[in-house]
């Protein structure tokens, strides 16, 4: 699970509130799906941009693409990557966001909800802000640790 910081928590809300005021959105876009839109916010390339840098790599979605980084390849996604992995990010945690289904996330979602579609803007939104939600309540934990060390 991503390690919390308020700049994560805010990209992750940024993210939810541009998608839920309609961007472009498509699910089999590298640059319009879950993860090409973080990385909208994060690296602040445009769609086509990005969608082209994962095309190098000729991997199917963000999952494969997280699956193949490796930092010294050259392939501008990498590079991307490595920008997801400094803001705290896992591998992982691109996985899941290109699926929408990272248990702890799904957990903490009202009214129960265990399943989402991993190609519906509003599921994209609500995953968005639930995890937004539940980084920003570790941040004093986090806060406290780091300074114990």
């Amino acid at each position: 699970m991503a390690r919390p910081s308020l700049e994560l928590v805010v990209a992750l809300r940024t993210t939810a509130a541009r998608l839920e005021a309609g961007a472009a959105y498509q699910w089999g876009h590298l640059g319009q799906c879950n993860c090409g839109h973080l990385v909208q916010t994060v690296c602040r390339a445009e769609p086509r941009t990005i969608h082209a840098w994962a095309l190098e790599r000729q991997c199917d979605d963000w999952g494969d693409l997280a699956n193949e980084y490796c930092p010294t390849s050259g392939h501008h996604i990498d590079d991307v990557i490595a920008t997801l992995l400094a803001l705290g990010l896992t591998r992982g945690d691109l996985w899941h966001l290109e699926r929408l289904d990272d248990e702890a996330i799904l957990a903490t979602l009202p009214g129960g909800r265990r399943w989402l579609r991993r190609n519906d803007r509003a599921d994209a939104v609500a995953y968005l802000r639930a995890w937004a939600s539940k980084l920003e309540a570790e941040l004093p934990a986090a806060a406290a640790a780091a300074a114990a060390a």
